[in-house]
């Protein structure tokens, strides 16, 4: 091409093939052609720009896809409960961390409609027991605290009229016959204590259950037909606490009743655990029980269907603990948050989103999204290509008049040696100029390639030679140019 370019000298080597049927009205060159040669070149320009701000395009909406937050929407109730504030401060603090996963707080009257909620497609998270009744693939994500059984007894208040037969209740054994309050208006506490009585032997019909509301502490401990009291609940519980100093105040020092058979009751019904209550763990004044007390215990915990990304999970699993020690300072109960059970075969086993960080088996960004990566690279080839196709169909005419120039010039080289002047030949010398400069601005332009440039240069050097040696046979002076190498 440089060769090709030097063949344009200051003083231009002009020719004419006037007088020939290449002599159209158009010329050589085609004055029609060379006329909209600028609006080519602005049609070529935008299109290069199209494409580029196309790719652009297609890169950002990638990123953004890729790098946007999701938004769960997570079930938990009652209002002002410890749960409630717990799931608050986890939304505010991966609003303010900037995390990927974020959470929305869907408002409900306790765990079991949360579930329902879940249930309905509603939310896609859910605060909950482990013994609720579940929808079918719930999975867990973490255990936000475990929920222990404490019962209790306590001395009827002197002048109190007692049943006759009835005996104080020393132990779980002595339950048939007497009236047990349960705090809290929930199913599934009743149903805990039906599996604590079977397991310790005792018919659960022989014992009457009264079920009161947190805010019926005093008229569950004042109701001297109730001998027994039970609460299910973490061991800071503020309702259990005032449950405890209530009965110690109103009926004397209570009594804790033990579940020997918490073991037995943990191998038969994996939805429960053992469990010890400390001495002096709970928060009464004095501190109770005097000495560790066998339970046991079930799990709090947020809930996911299975069906909802591991991805997603995983990432959401991976907040939680990183924001555990930081929330600690600010809510009590976030240090009670605890990993899930990652086996199989446990009775809520840990969603897999959840059990591939517990155990470092979470996909890299690569492997989770080198499928998308792939996409976007292939799609930018075949942008590529569908671009280059484009240019070449809309650049075809120009193709079709250098090919026509070059046809044109191949004719010429013969109707040189019959010209009798030199001033023909000079107009055809020019002519030709004009023509090499429509060839290299094609080159440029990416309409035609490398390889019809070299055959350009082949034509346009045997067409000098000729015009050379036709001029030196017209003057009588030779004229030496180089001769094109073929080899």
């Amino acid at each position: 091409m440089e060769r090709l370019r030097a063949i344009l000298p200051a003083k231009r080597l002009s020719f004419s093939l006037r007088g020939s049927d290449m002599s159209s009205s158009d010329g050589l060159t085609g004055t029609g052609e060379n006329a909209p040669r600028g609006r080519k070149k602005r049609g070529s320009a935008l299109l290069v720009l199209a494409a580029g701000l196309l790719l652009f395009a297609a890169a950002a909406g990638t990123a953004f896809y890729l790098l946007r937050p999701t938004t769960l929407r997570i079930a938990v109730g009652p209002p002002g409960s410890g749960d409630l504030q717990l799931i608050q401060g986890l939304a505010q603090n991966f609003a303010q961390e900037g995390s990927s996963v974020r959470l929305s707080v869907v408002q409900t009257a306790g765990p079991v409609d949360s579930i329902k909620v879940l249930a309905s497609g509603e939310a896609d998270l859910a605060v909950a027991r482990t013994d609720e009744e579940m929808p079918d693939g719930t999975e867990s994500v973490a255990i936000l605290r475990k929920n222990v059984v404490l019962l209790w007894t306590a001395p009827t208040p002197k002048g109190a009229p007692r049943k006759s037969g009835k005996s104080k209740v020393k132990a779980i054994s002595d339950l048939p016959g007497h009236r047990l309050g349960v705090i809290g208006r929930t199913d599934v506490n009743v149903k805990l204590l039906h599996v604590i009585l079977k397991e310790s032997g005792v018919d659960p019909d022989k014992v009457e259950v009264a079920q009161f509301s947190t805010d019926q502490i005093n008229d569950m401990v004042k109701d001297n037909s109730i001998d027994a009291f039970m609460t299910v609940g973490p061991l800071d519980s503020k309702i259990t606490a005032d449950a405890i100093a209530t009965t110690a105040r109103l009926r004397g020092e209570p009594a804790f009743l033990p579940i020997d058979v918490s073991e037995a009751i943990a191998a038969r019904h994996p939805l429960y655990e053992s469990e010890e209550i400390p001495g002096s763990s709970i928060t009464t004044s004095p501190a109770r029980p005097d000495d560790t007390v066998e339970t046991v215990s079930v799990n709090h915990l947020i809930v996911a269907p299975k069906t909802l990304s591991e991805a997603t999970v995983g990432a959401l699993t991976r907040q939680i603990f990183n924001a555990k020690p930081s929330l600690s300072r600010e809510i009590q109960g976030a240090s009670k948050i605890e990993k899930p059970d990652t086996d199989k075969d446990a009775a809520l086993p840990a969603h897999p989103g959840a059990a591939a960080y517990i155990d470092g088996t979470e996909r890299t960004f690569m492997d989770k999204y080198s499928d998308y990566i792939w996409g976007v690279v292939l799609s930018f080839s075949v942008l590529g290509s569908a671009t280059a196709a484009i240019r070449h169909f809309i650049r075809r005419d120009e193709r079709k008049l250098n090919i026509l120039h070059r046809e044109r010039l191949v004719e010429a080289i013969t109707r040189v040696r019959k010209v009798d002047s030199i001033e023909e030949l000079d107009g055809m010398q020019c002519e030709a100029d004009d023509i090499l400069r429509e060839t290299l601005d094609c080159y440029d332009d990416g309409a035609i390639e490398e390889s019809d440039l070299a055959a350009y240069g082949l034509v346009l050097d045997q067409f000098h030679h000729a015009v050379a040696d036709r001029r030196a046979a017209l003057t009588g002076t030779a004229v030496n140019l180089p001769r094109a190498r073929t080899g």
